[in-house]
């Protein structure tokens, strides 16, 4: 953590000396702007779900013509993640973070006042670029300044507030849209961040690791660090002790040979992990309503694969912190496919049916936000922000195919036994892939080792 240079200079290896000390109270407060970041991301991604049926109903559209409006915000979530990335490895965490709430809040503000579906789709697909860019800035940021002792269960702490401001938009709807119309709810997702900007602009810090890495004055890396408690002398130097990263665009890092295989593995895994949760969510209400249950009924039972995957991630966070983490995502994801290949040899009336859901919810979303908290750990500070924004961008089109397929799927024909086991294959599909990453650390381990 601290050591001694022959000319008597003290030098700092940030992440060590953070990983050395306890948990301080700003750390506790960037986890909390972080998480209501996160908690607006969510919001805003599901506000369109939200405020549809009052929105068609006012400009007389059918679900077919509403459908780009809906699409066009998850294109722009994959755009942004796969953007936003580079650029914060190269500008820094915060600042590509302030851009990001700045732009989904008035871009939310922005379709209040949109007049047809076609303004609608476009300004839609903005803001799906800005969300897209809050997550992994967030889920960065707040990996480094965290103890690596407790990096797991704090980072998925923080990706629940996605979970409850998806919920928040809900309630938010039912209470606004009555009284004040859909355009009430754009502009409340709107002017909530809005008023957090100001907080983030003066609380939150840029990464030291990033300083560090970047080599930005020592004062002010020493600014940042105080603020947790540090106290150094004049001429202290930080640095970072990461293997050495070649200088090439942020992208072609995640294929050089240390992190090429890795970076596939985890690709499979996120894209895997969410084709089977929005195939789940998308299409388990239908399942169930085609199967004989009342709307009200088969709407409440699948809310319980929400609830239980907001606990699942923090349990399975816990555990990662305290074993194997690659092994704690695949033994969730595994888990998740059997839970859901059970759900098709219970009868629709059964009170384990319940159960199933929940569980399966409990550990599919538990090793889906636990791959948000594993990834930052790949990658060295340099192109981190990279590796974990592409993850989550590629991830995107597994949840776009996965909205996209259900119904292609549905229309088949086929019985539930046969479907289940088609919603749940993909989840076993990404517990092998995760366990190839730690395949491939080990073998950058390894080499790294030799050299």
């Amino acid at each position: 953590m601290l050591k001694q240079n022959p000319g008597g200079m003290e030098t700092v290896d940030v992440k060590d000396w953070i990983d050395s000390r306890p948990i301080s109270p700003y750390q506790w407060l960037i986890l909390s702007l972080c998480f209501l970041i996160v908690l607006f991301d969510g919001f805003d991604v599901a506000v369109m779900g939200f405020i549809a049926p009052s929105l068609m109903q006012e400009w007389g559209l059918s679900r077919a013509a509403f459908g780009p409006v809906m699409s066009a915000g998850m294109i722009g979530l994959a755009i942004g993640a796969l953007t936003a990335g580079p650029y914060a490895d190269r500008l820094g965490r915060k600042k590509v973070l302030l851009i990001a709430v700045t732009g989904f809040s008035l871009l939310s503000l922005a379709c209040a006042f949109a007049r047809s579906p076609y303004e609608l789709a476009i300004l839609r697909l903005l803001t799906g670029v800005a969300l897209g860019a809050a997550m992994p800035n967030s889920t960065t940021l707040l990996a480094e300044y965290l103890p690596e002792r407790s990096r797991s269960l704090l980072i998925t702490i923080m990706f629940t507030g996605f979970n409850m401001g998806s919920g928040l938009g809900g309630f938010l709807a039912a209470w606004l849209i009555p009284h004040h119309g859909w355009q009430a709810v754009l502009l409340a997702g709107g002017l909530l961040p809005l008023a957090l900007l100001p907080f983030l602009l003066w609380l939150l810090p840029e990464s030291a690791r990033f300083m560090a890495a970047h080599k930005a004055p020592a004062e002010q890396i020493a600014a940042a660090l105080a603020k947790l408690g540090g106290r150094f002398a004049a001429g202290t130097r930080f640095t970072v002790s990461e293997p050495p990263v070649q200088h090439k665009a942020p992208v072609r890092l995640l294929f050089t040979e240390r992190y090429r295989l890795g970076t596939l593995a985890l690709w499979a895994t996120y894209f895997m992990g969410l084709l089977v949760i929005y195939l789940t969510m998308g299409w388990l209400p239908t399942l169930l309503r085609d199967g004989g249950l009342s709307i009200e009924r088969a709407a409440t039972i699948t809310g319980l694969f929400q609830i239980g995957g907001t606990v699942g991630a923090i349990v399975v966070g816990w555990i990662m912190d305290r074993r194997n983490p690659n092994r704690v995502i695949a033994i969730a994801y595994a888990l998740g496919g059997l839970c859901i290949v059970s759900l098709g040899a219970l009868s629709l009336e059964s009170s384990l049916l319940v159960v199933g859901v929940a569980a399966a919810g409990f550990c599919m979303s538990g090793a889906q936000t636990g791959l948000n908290a594993f990834a930052p750990g790949y990658y060295p500070t340099e192109f981190r922000a990279t590796g974990v924004s592409w993850m989550l961008g590629i991830g995107r089109f597994g949840a776009i195919f996965g909205s996209l397929v259900g119904g292609a799927v549905l229309s088949l024909g086929l019985g539930l036994p046969l479907l289940f086991t088609f919603l749940g294959l993909p989840a076993f599909a990404a517990a092998l892939a995760i366990l190839a990453n730690g395949h491939a650390r080990r073998r950058a381990s390894q080499a790294l080792a030799t050299q």
